[in-house]
């Protein structure tokens, strides 16, 4: 892997953590080439009326490691979802939950990206997939890439 790749990879990752919304979940994130993987810890203010982790933050995890595979191929532009399918299989209530997204295909402008939601204990809770493509947003400091 190259220098440049691996700053790349980094500033996607200060960039996700500099991200206000992620001031409420406390994610944690890591990037590599055509991959990434997202960690949210669970807390009960996650929870529905059910006792267990809304839908919402299922998508969050899924949404945000798909993505940023297909951000760590576009070293340019702001990536942006064009659209997320996402299948709930299982409830969660402690622990963690890990997403791991992966691209499947990649063209000029669209790329398509797969993720797994798992459990503490490995378990798969969810799955996902969405279709990516480049914006007009250059890369920069002001989008918390540095």
């Amino acid at each position: 892997m190259t220098k440049a790749k691996e700053e790349h990879y980094r500033k996607l990752e200060r960039m996700y953590a500099s991200a206000p919304v992620n001031k409420y979940y406390a994610p944690t994130m890591r990037v590599s080439e055509g991959r990434a993987e997202v960690t949210i810890p669970i807390r009960p203010d996650f929870f529905h009326a059910g006792g267990a982790v809304h839908g919402l933050v299922y998508f969050k995890a899924l949404d945000d490691a798909a993505f940023f595979a297909a951000s760590s191929l576009v070293d340019h532009a702001f990536v942006l979802t064009v659209s997320f399918n996402l299948y709930m299989t299982r409830p969660i209530s402690e622990g963690e939950m890990k997403a791991t997204g992966r691209v499947t295909h990649r063209s000029r402008r669209l790329f398509i990206a797969e993720s797994v939601l798992v459990d503490s204990d490995g378990r798969e809770i969810a799955r996902g997939s969405g279709t990516f493509m480049p914006s007009n947003i250059p890369l920069s400091p002001e989008v918390g890439y540095q």
